[in-house]
């Protein structure tokens, strides 16, 4: 065979073998390539962004810390809130909504003057929450209510509640199907977000204690972290649980990058960020290490850069407790793709 033929068919077959791979697997190597200095003490929840002003917002305590990952500074100008689990941004409004766990109230900030605006009333609890562009309204998951509070941010109300069961965690949405997990239950609760009707849960069996979710609309498909070490992908749309993964300890979110077709799931208990194909059936493609207590996230969409909050940890002070954050030691990793 003449050598330029030769060589063109092994250009083919090479461009061939290429475009047929994964597109998860050539989505390059992440590792952590950034540390965001932040300011506060003690525990921390859910992070949130906003890519149009690039600012990551992380609940902490009582106060809520900004970070713009443009200049890698942070500061906290959002405070009193009695124990923030989510911070949520509300798209071109200038304002942020927190979710304040012992007053079971919503906080309204204004993003621009980090001024209180309001505090509206929602159920026992409240924990994650998210904001739903289409209904354009907060969804607030009440944990130990066992109820959902769907908030208007502009008129600074409540506009309906649905009743499913308590020891609720994260949830997602599918169109108009709302999806959230049950931790203490090990199921998902389903319900319609425009009648406010429950619908049915399903059980996922081999699943303990699932807390962070999010939800694929490419496969249909929603990823849940568990606390035994396990990822349950689950075919919504078909209500039924496709498998489990394998994942460390300690995971508290999952995000999903649809433009790059990854998923990633923090795992704080060992230090690690999980990366999950989404096509082609999901699947672990690594483990990148991280640093212990990464448990929550955001993901930028625009650039792909994931930022896990956490602090240098001390020892548990008792035997079987926790590992204790060190005082000025809170700070933001940034994982990217190199």
């Amino acid at each position: 065979m003449p050598r330029q033929l030769s060589n063109s068919l092994l250009l083919a077959a090479t461009l061939l073998a290429a475009s047929a791979a994964p597109a998860a697997d050539r989505g390059g190597n992440y590792a952590v390539t950034g540390r965001i200095a932040a300011p506060g003490d003690g525990g921390w929840d859910y992070a949130a962004i906003d890519s149009a002003t690039k600012q990551v917002y992380v609940t902490h305590g009582d106060i809520v810390v900004a970070a713009d990952v443009v200049r890698n500074t942070a500061k906290a100008p959002f405070s009193g809130i009695a124990k923030g689990h989510a911070a949520v941004p509300i798209p071109n409004r200038h304002l942020l909504a927190v979710t304040s766990a012992r007053d079971n109230t919503v906080r309204l900030f204004d993003t621009e003057t980090g001024k209180e605006l309001a505090r509206v009333p929602v159920g026992n609890d409240p924990d994650a929450a998210y904001y739903d562009a289409s209904l354009q309204r907060l969804v607030v998951v009440n944990a130990k209510g066992g109820t959902i509070s769907l908030v208007d941010p502009v008129a600074r109300k409540v506009t309906g509640t649905i009743t499913l069961k308590p020891g609720l965690e994260a949830a997602t949405h599918d169109g108009n199907t709302l999806i959230v997990n049950n931790e203490d239950l090990s199921e998902v609760e389903t319900a319609d977000l425009r009648t406010g009707k429950a619908g049915p849960a399903l059980v996922l069996t081999g699943c303990e204690g699932p807390t962070g979710l999010a939800f694929d609309p490419a496969t249909g498909q929603a990823i849940s972290a568990c606390a035994n070490h396990k990822a349950a992908i689950i075919d919504v749309r078909h209500h039924r649980l496709v498998g489990l993964l394998d994942i460390g300890a300690g995971p508290d979110t999952v995000v999903v990058d649809t433009r790059r077709r990854v998923a990633f799931i923090p795992c704080g208990g060992d230090g690690t960020l999980v990366q999950i194909a989404l096509d082609g059936g999901a699947r672990v493609i690594r483990s990148i290490p991280t640093e212990p207590g990464a448990r929550t996230a955001a993901l930028d969409s625009d650039t792909g850069a994931i930022y896990l909050p956490t602090a240098d940890l001390a020892p548990p002070t008792t035997p079987g407790g926790k590992p204790q954050p060190k005082p000025g030691t809170f700070h933001i990793l940034v994982v990217t793709s190199r």
